[in-house]
């Protein structure tokens, strides 16, 4: 979570974090700014369920089809979440941990869920019924993971049968109670340590402060904790990646700040322990130095559209984003100091204008049937309520609630838990804030401005009931390495030594390969059933028994009744390809399709309307159609990348 009061902190003392792709925001960067709307009408408050109503509303544990989350019945599951902030630590980074001046908001978490001193687990999971929500992203840090230290009874006051407890026990208190109640738990590795979130704080990457390898063991420990409770459904990967002082995250250049490749090797890991979870990655939250006349951006998802993940398996895929009034596509949210440029903030821009930007950002993930199609959970979000006269915000969060219900957006609010002090919040942002004697606040008592816009989003029509199954598209990214996502594949002895290796998921075949690049794109589409897992490794002509389809090229054929699932290449030139039996007979008749001159792939269907393999040509099957064949050539410094494709029908 980045607020006001750290960032300013963070910028000013060494000038980085927050923007997008720059020109994302061009086109509306010299737009007017949005100003305060009518007074908004009322929505009726939402129908609180009961715990025993929630849990009969859907069955862990969730998967995804195209845009949608589902239940294990198939049936929309829409997470309408909150963040339970606290474990992940509240400590500003100096002086005494347990000081209330010393902690975001002057509220000490202790690294548990904020509130367990003021209210009974109950009382506030009631308190959570009362919004509407059903789920909840719940935050940790790497640090509670491995804190014994049991937690001073003073911050388990209202809940003493944590007393004696570690962080991470009253987190597993937590979470049973939160699951026993109906609620969907989805777990957040928000931190390294237990310092407060998001400035330069060492928390920046999910491996500042620590290895790669000890976050992904982290988390498999994780997951394995609570892999029998089918109700925690998720794995959020790490909370708004960003540059630390000298060095930027990417997306997708191979090193040891790759945000793509480090979330697709955990997210693979993370389902090799527990495949029920969904995976939830966020995109990069900021890059470069913001200063004007220097590059800066919030890239957040921009880069999936050229450059998605594709899991062992592949409807487990969540991507999420963050929205604050107060940041922008390229700035930080810096008021004044080093920090400060010209770029807008959310909001500053009309209602059409930051629709748009959301858009461009992050909802685009949702168009059906790329190979980026995925929900989008727009897992933080929040205004300051009680108190609060800002217009501006008031308007952006009255307008960005409109966008989340038009599009029928999953989101998360940021926070659902504060204190209280003399009648008014520590921190206006929450939800529901209790004082020393466990007396709640809501956004639903009088005198809180977001009560309206809340309600106008927890009530909007949604999608529910069954979700048809849709095809999938999936892209194979072997630009610096092997990128195996079959299960299959991966537990059988390295089948192309030396080479760089890619296999669809078990569920899907190989429709497509760019040329000169080495990525390929999977599909499920009308995919045949395999049969058994003793696939061919096709490195000669052995195959080619239906005659010459490429003339004076080499090719590797599949043999008869089997299909295309993955290839390996040397450089960018094709090595070998890999073949599934298939557990019914297949047509040998088919076509040639040549893309050594341009792009050659169906007008319509699958992952048509983006780009896996942008600058290079790309040849694609049709829907109905599977590769049997690749064809390459030495000849006329081609360099022995593929040249064409045999497409055959699948019946």
């Amino acid at each position: 979570m980045t607020r006001r009061r750290l960032l300013h902190r963070a910028i000013a003392a060494t000038a980085a974090v927050a923007a997008l792709l720059l020109g994302t925001v061009a086109q509306a960067a010299g737009a007017g700014a949005a100003t305060a709307g009518p007074a908004r009408a009322a929505a009726a408050a939402p129908v609180a369920l009961t715990g025993a109503q929630l849990a009969a509303s859907w069955t862990g544990p969730l998967s995804t089809r195209g845009r949608y989350v589902v239940d294990a019945n198939g049936n929309r599951f829409k997470l309408q979440s909150g963040n339970w902030e606290g474990a992940q630590g509240t400590w500003l980074g100096s002086g005494a941990v347990d000081d209330p001046a010393q902690n975001e908001h002057g509220e000490p978490s202790s690294s548990m869920p904020l509130g367990l001193d003021r209210a009974p687990i109950a009382e506030i999971l009631a308190g959570f019924h009362s919004l509407g929500i059903n789920s909840i992203r719940l935050p940790f840090s790497n640090a509670m993971i491995h804190d014994t230290t049991p937690a001073p009874d003073s911050a388990v006051a209202a809940n003493p049968q944590l007393r004696g407890d570690t962080p991470l026990q009253a987190y597993d208190a937590v979470v049973a109670a939160l699951t026993g109640d109906g609620f969907a738990v989805i777990l957040n590795n928000h931190t390294t340590t237990a310092r407060w979130c998001c400035g330069l704080d060492g928390n920046e990457r999910w491996n500042s402060g620590q290895s790669t390898q000890q976050w992904e063991a982290d988390w498999v420990f994780m997951v394995k904790r609570y892999a029998a409770n089918k109700r925690v459904v998720g794995a959020d990967l790490r909370n708004e990646v960003r540059r630390d002082i000298t060095d930027d995250p990417n997306w997708g250049w191979g090193d040891s700040h790759d945000e793509n490749a480090a979330f697709e090797e955990a997210g693979n890991l993370i389902l090799q322990a527990d495949p029920d979870l969904l995976i939830i990655m966020e995109g990069i939250n900021w890059y470069g130095i913001p200063l004007n006349g220097l590059p800066h951006g919030r890239p957040m998802l921009t880069p999936v559209q050229n450059l998605s993940n594709t899991l062992i398996e592949s409807n487990k895929l969540v991507y999420s984003a963050h929205f604050y009034a107060y940041t922008g596509p390229a700035n930080s949210g810096a008021t004044s100091g080093l920090g400060v440029t010209n770029d807008p903030r959310y909001e500053d821009f009309t209602p059409a204008q930051l629709a748009q930007v959301v858009s461009q950002e992050a909802l685009f993930v949702t168009q059906s049937g790329q190979h980026f199609t995925a929900p989008v959970w727009v897992s933080e979000f929040g205004a300051a309520g009680r108190g609060s006269t800002d217009a501006k915000e008031q308007a952006w969060f009255d307008s960005f609630t409109t966008i989340l219900a038009s599009n029928d957006t999953d989101f998360a609010v940021w926070p659902l838990v504060g204190w209280t002090q003399n009648g008014a919040p520590l921190d206006n942002w929450s939800l529901l804030s209790y004082d020393a004697n466990g007396v709640q606040q809501s956004i639903e008592d009088p005198g809180d401005w977001r009560a309206a816009d809340w309600n106008k989003l927890i009530t909007a029509p949604a999608l529910t009931g069954q979700v048809p199954a849709t095809p999938r598209w999936n892209m194979l990214n072997l630009d610096h390495a092997d990128y195996i996502v079959s299960s299959t594949m991966l537990a059988l002895p390295d089948w192309d030594s030396g080479a760089r290796k890619g296999a669809c998921p078990d569920t899907e075949r190989l429709t497509g390969l760019g040329r000169s690049d080495s990525r390929g794109l999977c599909t499920d589409s009308g995919a045949p059933q395999k049969s058994g897992s003793a696939y061919t490794v096709v490195t000669d002509e052995r195959y080619v028994t239906e005659g010459d389809w490429a003339y004076g090229y080499n090719k590797l054929q599949c043999p008869d009744n089997t299909f295309a699932v993955g290839y390996s290449v040397r450089g960018n030139a094709m090595s070998s390809l890999l073949c599934a039996p298939s557990a019914a007979p297949l047509p040998t008749t088919g076509r040639d399709l040549w893309f050594d001159h341009g792009d050659n792939r169906p007008s319509s269907g699958g992952s048509t309307a983006s780009d896996w393999a942008p600058g290079y040509y790309k040849g694609q099957c049709a829907d109905n159609e599977y590769v049997a064949g690749v064809a390459y050539t030495w000849n006329w410094n081609d360099g022995g990348v593929p040249d064409a494709l045999l497409c055959r029908p699948l019946s």
